[in-house]
């Protein structure tokens, strides 16, 4: 006998058995967004199983991020966000002429200005090694350091810690936290001091949030974040560096398309 057929032979545990019944009922719509989950004394007795058993299977949907639950108010079917699509050429719209104050974070989102808010920490920092080698500079170098949290209608939606040269921003208008948001964002500020944006490179990753960011995004369990590195040049000069771009994985889209 092979290993795979010894496999076969072995019952899936009661928990998995019933996460899959579950999991097909929330995919299928028969427990819809925002609905409740069959209380545990129903489930546990429908399935001739202990109340643990029923928990061990609702925890696997919650590390899926499937369902939440709420202190009083059962398991509820998680209510999934709206995708914001993210596509290469987004940053075209912070460096044409605005008709209307927008950033690709407003285009994305399809919000209008008043929609848009921003929370922001500005202080300066010193270029540790891994931010020197990405602005190509020496460790050490004095930098401005930005931490905005993005909102969209209310909503937490993105998390950015964005650097910058301080012997750039020094003394500006850019260095200013009551100035933000910035309409054409941080494309329209570079070129404001005389450094306008010539290319960008972006890097993506996942992985798990951490305490604090699931706090701040307003996230449940289960889910993942993308991040994403960024630098913006200007001529051949590393203008900008974002270390992350954080944004829920269950919220976006990320469309490239290539020319051959």
């Amino acid at each position: 006998m092979v290993i795979g057929e010894v496999s076969r032979l072995v019952p899936k545990p009661a928990y998995l058995r019933i996460a899959d019944e579950l999991r097909r009922g929330i995919r299928d719509g028969s427990y819809p967004p925002g609905g409740r989950l069959p209380t545990i004394a129903t489930l546990s007795t429908a399935h001739s199983v202990s109340e643990i058993v029923i928990r061990q299977a609702i925890a696997v949907l919650r590390g899926e991020g499937l369902v939440e639950t709420r202190r009083g108010g059962g398991t509820v079917v998680r209510i999934r966000p709206p995708v914001r699509r993210v596509a290469m050429d987004r940053y075209r719209v912070e460096t044409q002429p605005l008709t209307v104050p927008a950033t690709s974070f407003t285009h994305d989102q399809r919000i209008t200005w008043s929609d848009y808010r921003l929370d922001r920490v500005y202080r300066r920092v010193r270029a540790d090694a891994d931010l020197a080698a990405l602005f190509e500079l020496p460790p050490g170098t004095l930098l401005l350091r930005r931490r905005f949290v993005f909102y969209a209608k209310g909503e937490p939606q993105q998390i950015s810690i964005n650097y910058l040269p301080w012997d750039v921003v020094a003394e500006t208008p850019v260095a200013d936290p009551a100035r933000e948001p910035w309409p054409g964002g941080t494309p329209a500020q570079l070129a404001y001091l005389g450094h306008p944006p010539t290319r960008v490179e972006e890097a993506v990753r996942a992985r798990m949030p951490t305490p604090e960011e699931s706090e701040t995004l307003r996230m449940t369990g289960g889910v993942p974040v993308v991040t994403i590195t960024r630098r913006m040049f200007s001529g051949d000069r590393v203008l900008e560096v974002c270390r992350d771009i954080i944004i829920p994985a269950d919220r976006i889209v990320l469309d490239y398309s290539i020319d051959l």
